[in-house]
């Protein structure tokens, strides 16, 4: 039987990590990290693809405060990459391709495209040259939709300013003449952009946000093995990364859809599930920019027990981080973390970022409605591979053909529950960072590559495990941070 073993693996519950010497406060660690060659995160944390996880909501607001969410696959390419779009166009330092809209056009059609692009103001163009301005304060009052927009727009003197004018000198500009947006010109008076008070404002309030080259939020989106035509559009919306999704990324087809992928566009492609060296190897032979690790640690992933497939999440993580330091691609510790301690443990086992499923499902920023069970308010929460999940479109990403839901035979490897709710995602996270600088703080490391290669991890027992957790107490009031209601503890 030796023969047939490989050694023993650990999870997050058989390790801690011990405490050594520090000069360093939770409050001066620094939190970025390298995701991709061109993608730095001021917080290492992404948002799971999941459908009861990650729209724009989330990635809107996970992108905000520094990390980087990822749209789920589990829907249709047009409502994907309407997603992908409401993220690229919620903020924008300067926005190069506003909507815009010829003077003949009529007002219903400006209300129209006002609704649909969520914008409060659309510059009017001719040929290119602008003419004017429409907010919703000159249609505010106007009964006639069929009216022209020459008609009602603002036509001068329009407040403008040259490409060139930083965004310091366009608030003095927008102050000082009292209007909310300022349109960029050139020399031709030809229309190259627009800022608004809403963006500028926004920078001041989320100053680690995780933004483009243009300053529009960064944000991910799933796709499945030979999706092409689904890449393509989300490309069109100016996605900034792909996360080529499936249950076991170390397999033929993930590893030729990373190739086609880095062969036909130039963008960043993380790809995964793996849960060996080998399999990290492969990935990032293949062109793959950074690796997902874990197969079945999550809360609500059956793989384990269906498939009797896996390795605990802290082996897997170490054994995937010693083949990706041979290229420095970034690793992404996916599954299994249920308390802010779990993310510093994954991140000192050799990982870069941690992506969070469970954790987020319970915000308001997560898909879905909150429902009253005994009192207390839940959020849905399920599986990709969870039998509701694949009914709806991903059954692809555990290699289970469209003919078996036609036919209703699908093998399930998730199950379908609900999550306490737990608030917005800007409490939550100032928990879950809070711990993780704690983590840093006693490790005495500074930086997150510092925690990757400096800690050490002690083995425990599960009679430490019990003492890990609050003992000997009748809890009567919860910590913002804490649940014993989920924890591991062996409460017989």
């Amino acid at each position: 039987m030796q023969d047939k073993l490989t050694g023993t693996a650990l999870t997050f519950d058989d390790v801690l990590i011990e405490p050594r010497y520090s000069t360093i406060v939770p409050a001066d660690v620094d939190l970025s990290t390298q995701l991709t060659p061109r993608i730095q995160l001021k917080l290492p944390v992404l948002s799971s693809p999941m459908d009861t996880v990650t729209e724009s909501g989330m990635a809107i607001a996970l992108a905000q405060e520094g990390g980087l969410g990822v749209i789920h696959k589990n829907m249709s390419i047009e409502s994907q990459t309407e997603e992908v779009d409401k993220v690229k166009r919620s903020a924008n330092g300067i926005i190069v391709d506003p909507v815009t809209l010829p003077p003949d056009a009529s007002v219903a059609t400006a209300r129209q495209t006002m609704d649909e692009s969520k914008v409060s103001g659309i510059p009017i163009t001719e040929k290119g040259r602008l003419v004017g301005i429409l907010t919703r304060r000159d249609l505010r009052f106007l009964e006639d939709n069929s009216l022209r927009i020459a008609e009602v727009m603002t036509s001068g003197p329009l407040v403008t300013a040259t490409g060139t004018v930083t965004l310091e000198e366009a608030e003095k500009i927008l102050m000082a003449k009292k209007v909310e947006k300022l349109l960029l010109v050139d020399e031709d008076y030809r229309l190259t952009g627009l800022i608004t008070i809403k963006d500028i404002d926004m920078m001041r309030r989320f100053p680690q946000a995780c933004k483009d080259a243009q300053g529009r939020l960064r944000v991910g989106a799933a796709i499945g093995v030979f999706d092409l035509e689904r890449a393509a559009s989300l490309i069109e919306k100016g996605v900034d990364l792909f996360v080529v999704d499936s249950a076991h990324g170390h397999s033929s087809n993930v590893i030729e859809t990373v190739k086609q992928i880095k062969q036909k566009w130039d963008i960043d492609v993380v790809a995964g599930n793996v849960a060996t060296a080998d399999g990290c190897r492969d990935l990032i032979r293949a062109g793959a920019d950074a690796i997902k690790v874990g197969i079945g640690p999550g809360s609500i992933c059956t793989t384990r027990v269906i498939s009797g497939i896996g390795v605990p999440q802290i082996t897997a993580i170490y054994n995937a981080t010693q083949a990706a330091a041979e290229s420095k691609t970034a690793v992404i510790a996916d599954g299994g973390i249920r308390y802010s301690g779990d993310i510093t443990k994954a991140i000192a086992a050799g990982a870069h970022v941690v992506m969070l499923g469970g954790l987020l499902a319970g915000l308001d920023e997560s898909p879905g409605e909150r429902v009253l069970y005994q009192g207390r308010t839940y959020k849905a929460y399920r599986g990709m591979g969870s039998l509701g999940a694949m009914v709806h479109g991903s059954s692809e990403r555990y290699r289970q053909s469209s003919g078996s839901v036609s036919n209703g035979k699908l093998v399930p490897e998730g199950v379908e529950g609900r999550v306490p709710y737990k608030g917005s995602l800007s409490d939550f996270l100032y928990q879950l960072v809070g711990g993780l600088r704690a983590g840093m703080g006693y490790c005495g490391t500074r930086t997150i590559d510092q925690l990757r290669t400096e800690a050490r991890f002690i083995q425990v027992t599960p009679a430490s495990v019990r003492e890990n957790h609050p003992h000997d107490i009748a809890i009567t009031q919860e910590a913002p941070n804490y649940t014993a209601e989920y924890s591991s503890v062996d409460k017989r």
